[in-house]
């Protein structure tokens, strides 16, 4: 009896495994019996992300954190690479000023994640904003008494 080649993956180790292989896979001469190991592997992989993904439980700013954990990205870079300053990213990751659409587009199409990961609410951290119950609000101040 033939074993199989490839589980169901179960283990961190064998995802990594799994993904090693694959990436030399795909830089690797194509054959019909590659690309089918390319689609199973791409399958279990998926799986395993589908099942094990936790972007859904954070909040834009938690992910946007995580995303620089694992690319090494320093606040410095992050500035370089939205082209905005390195205080506005300061305050963007302690919760004090909220994602533009522009940096939303630009951390979605650097990262490879949906626009809508960014796009969530949550709650900013400033006096002003404390009785707000989400982002969206953003850091604006209305006159709530009409002028006359």
């Amino acid at each position: 009896m033939e074993t199989m080649k490839y589980k169901v993956i179960k283990t961190v180790e064998q995802y990594n495994e799994y993904v090693g292989l694959l990436e030399g896979l795909l830089m690797a001469e194509p054959t019909p019996l590659a690309q089918d190991e390319v689609e199973l592997l791409t399958f279990l992989i998926e799986k395993w992300d589908s099942e094990h993904s936790t972007t859904e439980d954070l909040d834009p700013i938690q992910l946007l954190k995580a995303l620089m954990k694992e690319h090494a990205l320093r606040s410095i870079d992050l500035a370089q690479l939205l082209d905005v300053s390195k205080s506005l990213v300061s305050e963007i990751l302690s919760y004090k000023k909220g994602l533009s659409k522009e940096i939303i587009r630009k951390l979605s199409s650097h990262f490879k994640v949906s626009q809508e990961a960014f796009n969530r609410t949550y709650k900013l951290h400033l006096p002003i904003n404390a009785h707000l119950r989400n982002a969206c609000v953003m850091n604006t101040e209305k006159d709530m008494v009409g002028t006359h």
